[in-house]
């Protein structure tokens, strides 16, 4: 019957629909603005539904959220009821930190919870412009980094109670801490968001050795260097700035940075048992390559090109001339 989805005709529909190309992405500048406005609005609308069910979810992420804080000593912790309380709370001092604590704690987990979203409306409006090939790399190396991005920052909370023990243990017993509720959950963001960020620091490398940008042989040269700044990084970007989280932050990424030298090992090689066909592979890295590559012999000051040599002249054309090729027999005797 006309018009019912039978298994047959999705099969035939699915098999014979056309992968979208780099031709097919051609489109005026309106049309382009047209379908960014449009994605724009499905990510925003999906991030608003996000926003308010995480607004009603709010109280167990704030609870997930102060659970290092609630994992040190209760001697650490100030309590009305005294040193042997059990309660775990965070104060505000302001008359609307209340409701910007909640309005921010569901606006940074909306984002997370309707990532999946507004990154498909990105990949769907990028990749139309991508060939084939670039967009299997594309979408490799971003499911890698989302990844890479997961697991700092799940480290970063794992490791939260330890840094924040050691850090509010200096007071001794003179001094107990009184923490603000929006500058624990501003510490805490930055924490996840830099330990993050930082373990996608590997992928690049990796990526510009398989762009050719960089050799394995050259970074290991750098290893030592390399390992220091990675450590002089972790000091400065974690906002306790103290030693636990320097080595938290450092020691994971000097790990992922061999993991990177170990896959950029195995890329030289495959390009070496390869091998280099280009003008330019037996050039040096700090050689200049030439404008004009030509492997023809230098051609004399006003000399013509082969190509543009003048063409043989017709009998009776001039007098006297031979012909190009230089053969004396053909002589124009007119």
């Amino acid at each position: 019957m006309p018009g019912i989805p039978t298994p047959r005709r999705l099969f035939a529909s699915v098999h014979q629909r056309r992968t979208r190309t780099v031709e097919d992405s051609r489109m005026p500048l309106t049309e382009h603005l047209r379908e960014l406005r449009n994605r724009i609005a499905i990510a925003l609308l999906g991030f608003a539904i996000a926003a308010v069910v995480c607004f009603i979810f709010e109280p167990h992420i704030f609870n997930w959220l102060k659970a290092p804080y609630c994992d040190l000593p209760a001697s650490k912790r100030f309590s009305p009821d005294g040193a042997a309380s059990t309660n775990c709370t965070l104060y505000f001092f302001g008359i609307l930190d209340a409701f910007t604590i909640r309005l921010k704690i569901s606006m940074i987990a909306a984002a997370v919870v309707s990532s999946p979203v507004w990154l498909y409306q990105l990949w769907s409006f990028i990749t139309p412009g991508l060939h084939r090939h670039e967009r299997r790399w594309s979408l490799t190396f971003v499911g890698i980094s989302l990844i890479l991005f997961a697991t700092g920052a799940v480290f970063a909370y794992l490791t939260l109670s330890t840094g924040l023990s050691l850090l509010l243990g200096f007071g001794g017993n003179g001094l107990v801490s009184v923490l603000d509720g929006n500058r624990y959950l501003s510490y805490v963001q930055a924490m996840l968001l830099i330990f993050g960020l930082s373990f996608e620091i590997p992928l690049l490398v990796t990526m510009l050795n398989l762009a050719g940008v960089v050799t394995t042989a050259r970074l290991r040269s750098w290893r030592r260097a390399e390992i220091f700044l990675v450590f002089v990084f972790a000091a400065v970007v974690t906002p306790s700035q103290d030693p636990f989280t320097m080595l938290a932050l450092g020691l994971p990424m000097v790990i992922l940075y061999e993991v990177a030298l170990i896959v950029g090992w195995i890329n030289d090689r495959r390009k070496a048992r390869r091998g280099d066909d280009s003008p330019y592979a037996d050039l040096g890295d700090d050689e200049t390559s030439p404008l004009d590559y030509d492997d023809a012999p230098p051609r004399a000051p006003g000399a013509a090109r082969p190509a543009e040599a003048t063409p043989a002249s017709p009998v009776g054309a001039g007098t006297g001339s031979a012909a190009p090729g230089g053969d004396p027999s053909h002589l124009d005797i007119t």
